[in-house]
């Protein structure tokens, strides 16, 4: 028996692109959350909600709240991350000065 529709199931890929990010982006949520938190999969989370707020697929709606939550995701990445130690004044001249200064020859 001939069909007249493709089914759902074999449509293209990129028909399928934003609910495949959608499913992903949930089930990454509730992992991170059911454990302890993880920087490295807020981060995922944030870049899959990114692509989501930038898919054409997504009703208008879809994309505002994607886009919403992506920076509420962004924000909780860069608290954790880790801070660069300080450098003193002194520290920074004494890098610069040995940069500048040529290798000395190695003995013969």
């Amino acid at each position: 028996m001939a069909h007249d529709r493709p089914s759902p199931m074999f449509s293209s890929p990129q028909s399928q692109q934003p609910e495949l990010l959608l499913s992903a982006v949930l089930h990454l949520m509730s992992h991170y959350h059911a454990g302890s938190p993880c920087e490295k999969l807020a981060g995922v989370i944030e870049r899959h909600l990114q692509a989501l707020a930038g898919s054409p697929g997504l009703s208008p709606v879809l994309q505002a709240t994607c886009q919403q939550l992506s920076q509420q995701w962004a924000a909780l990445v860069a608290l954790h991350q880790p801070v660069p130690p300080k450098t003193t004044l002194l520290d920074r001249l004494a890098r610069m000065l040995s940069a500048r200064r040529p290798a000395s020859p190695l003995p013969q």
